[in-house]
């Protein structure tokens, strides 16, 4: 029987390559890499990002004895992912742009080039694995808690889910750098990437200057008093730790009087509330949803489950409740820095059931 192909998305990193290795035992694969963004550069070789990651995939490629395809997608990219979270941030937003990443681009995008090339699964290295049963599929949490990626895939749907593989969903990173060394992979100990998807690990505020230009606003603290001034709310989340480092000024009075740390509690327009450290205008207990995505639209979805505000933070208990359809959520104890535009991903034992937006 002829073996199914195959497209796995080479990254140039150790994660991409082991699941190629790993799926090349039992599939026909055919190597992917992605251009989405070359707008990087390197500093100190000022080489776009994305060429010195194509050479590492080329060499994984060309290590593992499959053929390497590029899959330009950068028009799409910065129409689907970067704009819309640009103007996100410019209405007060704090948006993440790796799960409509995977939503827009990784999976519907990257599915329909390697259909060309006569494929009939996808796969990716991400720390997270799929189930069926009768009632459809299911994204399951990763092996490795510390690495788990499900948060990311969280908008995917049963058709995504469908046709991908995560080769890497029962392993941990220990045994993922184990598995490349022994078989001398090049990339075997290369850095995980970090920052922004496709883009980097750039300062958010550098990356959103080239887009939004600086609006100076107000500071207040908890008790509406004027503290000082800032470049633009937009730069800023809630929960971030205020300070100079970030072209913000304080008056001379705040700065003589306070020697605690302050984060932001709440925007308002263009004008920031702060706090200092652990006040309780920076917790919440409840939150109101929008967007409500579900994995598996055949099963119920329980009304105690546990939550992620943002990826890998602690899973934290509490109820979801609908009410002339809109959607809260009820946390068991209060939380701190919910920041509206980040996405609460909601979770049973360690299956993910459902994902939306915060408001």
């Amino acid at each position: 029987m002829e073996k199914q192909t195959v497209v796995v998305a080479l990254s140039g990193g150790v994660d991409s390559a082991v699941a190629a290795l790993l799926i090349k035992k039992k599939y026909k694969v055919i190597g992917a890499f992605m251009k989405n963004f070359s707008d990087t550069k390197n500093p100190f070789t000022n080489e776009c990002n994305w060429r010195e990651e194509y050479k590492a995939a080329q060499k994984v490629a060309l290590q593992l004895q499959i053929p390497l395809h590029l899959f330009d997608f950068e028009k799409e990219y910065k129409s689907l992912v970067i704009k819309p979270m640009i103007q996100a941030y410019k209405q007060g937003l704090t948006p993440n742009p790796d799960i409509p990443c995977n939503t827009t681009i990784k999976f519907p995008l990257f599915w329909k080039e390697a259909k060309t090339l006569g494929a009939q699964k996808i796969a990716f290295g991400h720390y997270a694995q799929i189930q069926k049963s009768k009632q459809g599929y299911h994204l399951l949490q990763g092996k490795d808690q510390t690495k788990d990626q499900s948060y990311f895939l969280s908008e995917l749907s049963q058709q995504d889910l469908k046709h991908t593989l995560f080769p890497l969903g029962n392993l941990t990173k220990n045994q993922v750098r184990t598995i490349a060394k022994k078989h001398s992979l090049s990339n075997w100990n290369r850095p995980s990437t970090k920052g922004i998807c496709f883009v980097g690990n750039i300062p958010l505020k550098q990356f959103l200057e080239k887009s939004l230009k600086h609006k100076t606003g107000i500071l207040k603290d908890h008790h509406g008093k004027t503290i000082g001034t800032h470049p633009g709310s937009f730069y800023f989340t809630i929960g971030q730790r205020i300070g100079p480092h970030l072209d913000m000024t304080f008056n001379e009075k705040f700065k003589n009087q306070n020697n605690k740390r302050w984060f932001i509690a709440k925007k308002q327009g263009n004008t920031l509330i702060v706090a200092p450290e652990d006040h309780l205008s920076l917790y919440a207990k409840k939150i109101k949803l929008i967007n409500l995505h579900q994995i598996n639209q055949n099963e119920k979805i329980p009304k105690v489950l546990k939550a992620r505000t943002r990826h890998l933070a602690p899973l934290q208990t509490g109820k979801l409740n609908k009410h002339n359809n809109t959607y809260t959520f009820t946390f068991s104890k209060p939380q701190k820095a919910l920041a509206p535009g980040q996405y609460l991903v909601l979770y049973h034992k360690n299956a993910l059931v459902a994902s939306a937006e915060m408001r």
